[in-house]
């Protein structure tokens, strides 16, 4: 998933009064996900976080200058793997779980051991389509690079159709790998109004089995490139976790939006250094934490091995958690979907 960055204009008063919103995530209580974790019943007014890797390669790293990823999207490299079986170690070694969103051509790779580890250890691999499709597209140019460029791959479909078959071949490729169903479904891509306006795709998911998605990425503001992020852009990124928060369409369908910042917000469009990274989720996390809120951290190993090799976000995640005692949990996004079923 790479997350649409979009400027919107958020004071701080707007932001301190849109707090209120979160106040208003249910209280129905989800399964707790690790081992030794505390009953169900006590996250029911818990602050949830989630860490959440997308498995697929990111044009723009390792170097600037790459970009053929977009042709192969799940051609994951060795150092992609290796980070993500590293991170899900040093989560599950907090006593949590990450949840992880595999796009289909992973399972092309003739070796999958890293990613059945993963699994073993009790962590949640979703669907992320089999090409990094755009599950909104109308025209077939629009629903990947590379049906644009070799158009018979797409046998004579129509986008819809040609979507819908990406979606299940992803759910075929990970049964006939790992023999397991995916966990949930992550749209390539965040829109700033999730699926509101695409009752059809919504639709579509349902049918294939999906009761909640996430696929809402929050407009906010950036930097220009190398800038350091004033108070205001800070402000203004936290005061958006505030849309980040969790909600039902009209038809059931559980939406579980995307956190910002994303690493690619951060790391290819601001081209930001790590502590300022840092800050921006330091703030966000303890958003949540005080107002018992949710959030989703957005990330994609093939930029984080190269940003930040040392796993410093995903330790500080852990550690804000971790002192936070009983007013937060790490959890995945199946049991933040638990709480916030209609």
């Amino acid at each position: 998933m790479n997350a649409q960055i979009q400027t919107t204009s958020v004071s701080r008063r707007d932001f301190l009064a849109g707090s209120v919103a979160a106040s208003a995530l249910s209280l129905a209580a989800p399964h707790s996900l690790a081992a030794g974790a505390e009953a169900p019943s006590s996250n029911g007014n818990k602050a949830l976080i989630a860490i959440t890797f997308d498995l697929e390669m990111s044009r723009n790293f390792p170097t600037r200058e790459t970009t053929h990823w977009d042709y192969e999207k799940g051609n994951l490299n060795e150092e992609t793997k290796r980070y993500s079986v590293e991170a899900a170690r040093r989560v599950k070694e907090a006593g949590a779980l990450m949840h992880f969103f595999a796009v289909g051509r992973v399972f092309e790779q003739e070796n999958v051991d890293w990613l059945r580890k993963i699994i073993e250890a009790g962590h949640f691999v979703g669907n992320h389509t089999y090409d990094h499709v755009n599950v909104t597209a109308t025209k077939l140019e629009d629903v990947q690079f590379r049906f644009s460029r070799s158009p018979w791959l797409a046998a004579g479909k129509k986008p819809a159709d040609l979507i819908r078959d990406n979606i299940r071949l992803c759910e075929l490729a990970m049964q006939s790998r790992l023999g397991i169903k995916p966990a949930g479904f992550r749209t390539p891509g965040g829109f700033s109004n999730g699926l509101r306006d695409r009752p059809d795709i919504r639709a579509l998911l349902q049918d294939l089995g999906y009761s909640w998605i996430s696929s809402l990425y929050p407009p906010h503001p950036n930097t220009d490139p190398m800038q350091e992020p004033s108070r205001a852009i800070i402000d203004a990124i936290v005061a958006a976790q505030v849309n980040a928060q969790p909600f039902a369409y009209p038809d059931g369908l559980i939406e579980i939006p995307m956190s910002p910042i994303s690493d690619i917000g951060a790391f290819r469009t601001g081209r930001w250094q790590l502590e300022w990274f840092l800050q921006v989720i330091r703030e966000s996390v303890e958003w949540a934490i005080e107002h018992r809120a949710v959030f989703d951290f957005l990330a994609h190993p093939s930029c984080m091995y190269v940003v930040d090799p040392e796993f410093k976000a995903i330790e500080l995640i852990c550690e804000l958690v971790r002192q936070a005692g009983d007013r937060a949990a790490i959890v995945g996004l199946d049991n933040i979907a638990q709480r916030d079923s209609p």
